[in-house]
């Protein structure tokens, strides 16, 4: 599965009854940094889901722009493409292969066009088309996973994340 790569802050979204948290990936609580994720994980039907997914602005052209998010300015408008669900209705759903949960996932978000959106992605060999279009539109890059395994925080050998080299993203990682 080849996932776009968002140029964003990585969070997790725990919602357990009437309380949503926005964790990140050191576990900084920014709950209150982005209301409107956690608004939109309130109005959801299920009550008790953990998903993982990007915080990003969307810039005037439709694409993630980080210096807004990073400036704070625009914490209201912060939404958060979901790509995958861990735990859903208090069944943890992590061993599950990540074809079964992107399933969960899109049937969790179903109907939902406000601050929680599926993460787009594509099946099979269409991986170097689909990057090539990347950097075509000035996107950060792409992620590509096996759709057969299990969730694994942190880097894995399952998943490989390819950098647009032209994104504005790689001055930032040489500083």
């Amino acid at each position: 599965m080849h996932e776009i790569k968002y140029d964003g802050y990585r969070l997790i979204v725990l919602r357990d009854g009437k309380r949503v948290r926005l964790l990140t990936r050191n576990g900084n609580d920014w709950t209150h940094r982005f209301p409107w994720i956690v608004e939109d994980a309130l109005k959801n039907r299920r009550t008790q889901f953990v998903i993982d997914g990007e915080a990003v602005i969307l810039g005037v052209n439709g694409t993630s722009d980080f210096n807004a998010l990073h400036s704070r300015r625009h914490d209201a408008e912060v939404q958060l493409y979901a790509f995958d669900c861990l735990a859903l209705d208090g069944e943890d759903l992590r061993e599950l292969p990540l074809s079964v949960r992107k399933t969960n996932l899109a049937r969790l978000l179903a109907r939902r066009p406000d601050g929680i959106f599926v993460a787009d992605y594509e099946h099979g060999e269409i991986g170097p088309d689909l990057f090539r279009k990347a950097c075509e539109f000035r996107l950060e890059g792409i992620v590509s996973k096996r759709s057969d395994r299990p969730y694994r925080a942190g880097r894995s050998k399952d998943w490989i994340k390819v950098k647009n080299r032209t994104h504005p993203a790689m001055e930032r990682e040489l500083f």
